[in-house]
C-alpha cells in the first residue's frame, strides 16, 4: 500500500468505528494491566467472564496481593494457564506495591520488567490506558498487516515496526484496535469476509471470498 491507500485504509475503518475500543473489561488501570496478562491465549470473552466477579472485589494491587495466589486462581480457573497467569498476576501486584506505590507505571520498558508483561500486552496497557501510539500486534494484526500488504512482516516485532512508521495521524491512538477488530470479525484467519470488508479495494490479498447466498 502506499501512503495515500493508509490514510484511505484507516479514514474507512474510522468512518465505521470511530471510538474503537479494547472489548476486554476493566474499571481501572491495573485491572486493565491484569485483564490483558489473563487475556495471553486466551479469548477477551472469556477473560471477561472470569474477571467479572474479581474486579468487583479486586480494584488494586494490595487487594490482589491480599486475596492470594489460591484465591486468584479460584477466580479464573476457566481461563488457559491459569496457574502461571495466577502466580505471575501476584507477582506483579506485589512489585506494584512495593516499588510504584500501588500505581501502574506508564512506561513501556518498566512494564515489560513484570512478571508475565510482555512487550504486546505492555503496548496494550500504554495504548488503553495511557493514550499511547503504540501497536500490540497480537495474532489477528499480524495477519491482517501482513495479508492486506499494510505492514508485512515475518515477526510480531517487524510488523509493529513497520505500522509504526507506516500509519498516519490522526489513526495512531486507534490503529491497534481497529486493525484487531478488522481481523476478529472481517478478515478471520479461514474464511475473511472480503464480500463485506470495507477497504477490500485496498487490499493486496487475493482472491477475494464470494458473498453467502443471499447476501450482497
Amino acid at each position: 500500500m502506499n501512503k495515500a491507500d493508509i490514510f484511505e485504509f484507516f479514514r474507512r475503518l474510522a468512518e465505521d468505528n470511530p471510538s474503537p475500543e479494547t472489548e476486554l473489561e476493566f474499571g481501572n488501570t491495573y485491572q486493565l494491566l491484569v485483564a490483558v496478562v489473563l487475556s495471553a491465549q486466551a479469548t477477551d470473552v472469556g477473560v471477561n467472564k472470569a474477571t467479572r466477579a474479581l474486579f468487583r472485589a479486586v480494584k488494586t494491587p494490595a487487594q490482589m496481593v491480599a486475596l492470594g495466589e489460591d484465591g486468584l486462581k479460584e477466580n479464573i480457573k476457566t481461563i488457559g494457564l491459569f496457574n502461571t497467569k495466577a502466580r505471575n498476576v501476584i507477582a506483579l501486584s506485589e512489585i506494584l506495591v512495593r516499588d510504584y506505590g500501588g500505581e501502574v507505571p506508564a512506561d513501556r520498558d518498566v512494564l515489560t520488567t513484570l512478571p508475565g508483561v510482555g512487550r504486546k500486552t505492555a503496548n496494550v496497557v500504554m495504548n488503553c490506558a495511557f493514550g499511547a501510539e503504540t501497536f500490540a500486534v497480537d495474532t489477528h494484526i499480524f495477519r491482517v498487516a501482513n495479508r492486506t500488504g499494510l505492514a508485512r512482516g515475518k515477526t510480531p516485532l517487524a510488523v509493529e515496526k513497520g505500522l509504526e512508521k507506516k500509519v498516519p495521524q490522526p489513526f495512531r491512538v486507534g490503529a491497534h484496535h481497529w486493525l484487531i477488530l478488522h481481523g476478529r470479525y472481517v478478515c478471520k484467519a479461514r474464511r475473511p469476509e472480503c464480500w463485506r470488508c470495507p477497504v477490500a479495494d485496498l487490499c493486496a490479498f487475493r482472491p477475494k471470498s464470494a458473498a453467502p447466498k443471499g447476501r450482497s
